[in-house]
């Protein structure tokens, strides 16, 4: 139960609390009691107290003073729910008592209703307050526990690219307790080779495997600091080595073959293990694993069960490669959702690259460039591009061209004219969409048609509908059922056999009276005056 501190130099009003406060009703135990601001601070010293009611105005230590006192002398008694009792004339002391973490005050004569809803709301944040702490303390042990869990999740973190801000960095460094500073990270990756049928076609030994795998790793790799080890796949692992010198680095890969054979021995399946460059930052982790995944694929052409470190070859064979099966579907991607900005810088960054690698020759930069402005052309319509004229053009200007500038330059413009013929292709798109609306529309002018209704028949996002038929056609759509209801109207007032009030019905009006008006307001003359005026004998 909750435990309260009554602090009033005045014995009968403390006996009056104790007498009328159902405290037991409210959760709380019968309350302590003391007479003085130094008596009150003894027993917050040695006792547990949840609640101080104190009087404001007492002799010696004020109740201001106590609570000040609680506040820079007992950092225990920070959360210390606290009640000030005050006087009308005392206002200023109330104040005072709010600023230093009061949450309440009571005006004497103490109402007994008014002091038991304050208690009563400081019960409910107590018991709040305890229910968080414990499953704080619930979840810190749990983490504790599961640190494997949370090593696996912050290697795929940073693998994956999700672990980029400051802040996320932040918060690993202190569940894990990460070193300070800026990292050298290097990355280890085991993989098992081509699996036999037997654990390819049987779901339970491939998770048996996939958790072989990964104890074999932590074995082998316990005890070296700053070592994380995550599972990346069903059947791969890797490893995150932050900050290790050269000797550590040493030691830890003289443990390869030992995971190796501690896996082959219990499983008869072979590892590859690949060992990435260090870099400098979390933000390089996906491209590490990126190229060692590369070179790991390449190595198996020579054999399995290797160990593979990443060099300067290899770093030349993965940036030719990513070249080629990424930068390219990721160009094509942001020109896609329509971020040319984007796309050209990406682009820009691509011929950078090139620039900086005199080993490639210049028909490598020719055929990188028509891979490019070929996929493009993949995606092209044809209604848009009639015989496959950017891809046929754009070719025999790259094989013009004499130098990386020009074939830089000419890819440019290539995209430039693949933005204008997606947009060329959107805009007729859209025509024939607002052309399909507008007809719905005309043929159904008897019908009160609305937005939403329009929307749910077109596929389309209401207010995007709605924008779309302004741009195309300059008017809203109430505005465009508007005009295409008058000019029906007028087409059928040519014939005198139709009375007025069955225009009015034809064209969707529910009464005459409102076409009449819409009609005058629309053209100067009522619909009787208009027939009479064009048609009238």
């Amino acid at each position: 139960m909750i435990r309260a501190l009554i602090v009033d130099d005045e014995p009968m009003q403390i006996q009056g609390l104790l007498r009328h406060i159902a405290w037991e009703k409210l959760g709380y135990e019968s309350p302590l009691t003391a007479e003085s601001g130094e008596e009150a601070l003894a027993l917050l010293e040695t006792t547990p107290v949840d609640v101080l009611i104190t009087d404001v105005s007492m002799p010696g230590m004020t109740g201001i003073e106590l609570l000040a006192k609680c506040r820079s002398d007992y950092p225990h008694l920070q959360s210390l729910q606290t009640v000030i009792v005050s006087g009308f004339d005392e206002f200023e002391f109330v104040q005072e008592a709010i600023h230093l973490g009061a949450k309440a005050y009571v005006l004497k004569p103490v109402k007994t209703e008014e002091l038991e809803q304050k208690l009563a709301s400081f019960r409910s944040s107590i018991e709040q307050k305890d229910r968080i702490e414990r499953e704080m303390e619930s979840l810190k042990e749990k983490m504790t526990e599961s640190l494997d869990m949370l090593q696996d999740r912050f290697a795929n973190d940073l693998i994956e690219g999700r672990a980029q801000s400051g802040e996320m960095i932040d918060s690993w460094r202190r569940l894990l307790e990460l070193p300070g500073g800026d990292w050298r990270i290097r990355l280890y990756v085991f993989a098992y080779d081509r699996l036999q049928d037997s654990a390819r076609h049987d779901a339970a030994r491939r998770i048996w495997l996939s958790d072989a795998l990964l104890r074999a790793v932590k074995t082998g790799l316990s005890g070296f600091e700053h070592a994380y080890v995550g599972r990346t796949g069903a059947d791969e692992a890797a490893v995150l080595h932050l900050n290790a010198p050269p000797s550590e680095r040493a030691r830890i890969e003289k443990q390869f073959p030992f995971v190796q054979e501690v896996v082959r021995e219990s499983s008869g399946e072979s590892v590859t293990v690949g060992v990435s460059r260090e870099c400098g930052g979390p933000g390089e982790v996906p491209t590490l694993y990126k190229e060692v995944k590369h070179m790991m694929t390449r190595g198996r052409m020579a054999g399995a069960g290797h160990i593979h470190y990443f060099d300067r070859a290899e770093a030349s064979d993965y940036r030719e490669f990513a070249l080629k099966e990424e930068e390219i579907p990721e160009i094509v991607r942001l020109f896609e959702e329509g971020d040319a900005d984007r796309a050209k810088a990406r682009v820009h960054l691509a011929f950078d690259s090139l620039e900086t690698r005199p080993e490639l020759s210049f028909s490598y930069v020719q055929a990188f460039a028509m891979g490019l402005i070929s996929e493009l052309a993949r995606r092209i319509p044809r209604t848009a591009d009639k015989g496959g004229e950017f891809n046929v053009r754009s070719w025999q200007r790259l094989l013009d061209c004499a130098n990386l500038r020009e074939v830089r330059e000419t890819t440019l413009e290539a995209l430039s004219r693949y933005r204008q013929l997606e947009d060329k292709e959107q805009d007729q798109q859209r025509h024939h969409l607002i052309h399909q609306v507008a007809s719905f529309l005309e043929e159904r002018l008897r019908e009160p048609v609305t937005v939403k209704q329009l929307a749910e028949r077109f596929q389309l996002n209401p207010s995007y509908l709605s924008v779309l038929f302004k741009k195309e056609t300059g008017k809203t759509i109430s505005e465009f059922v508007q005009e295409a209801r008058l000019g029906k109207a007028k087409r059928l007032l040519q014939d005198p056999n139709v009375k007025v009030y069955e225009v009015a019905e034809q064209v969707g009006f529910q009464t005459t009276a409102y076409f009449s008006f819409l009609f005058k307001k629309a053209t100067g003359v009522t619909p009787q005056e208009f027939r009479d005026y064009h048609y009238g004998e």
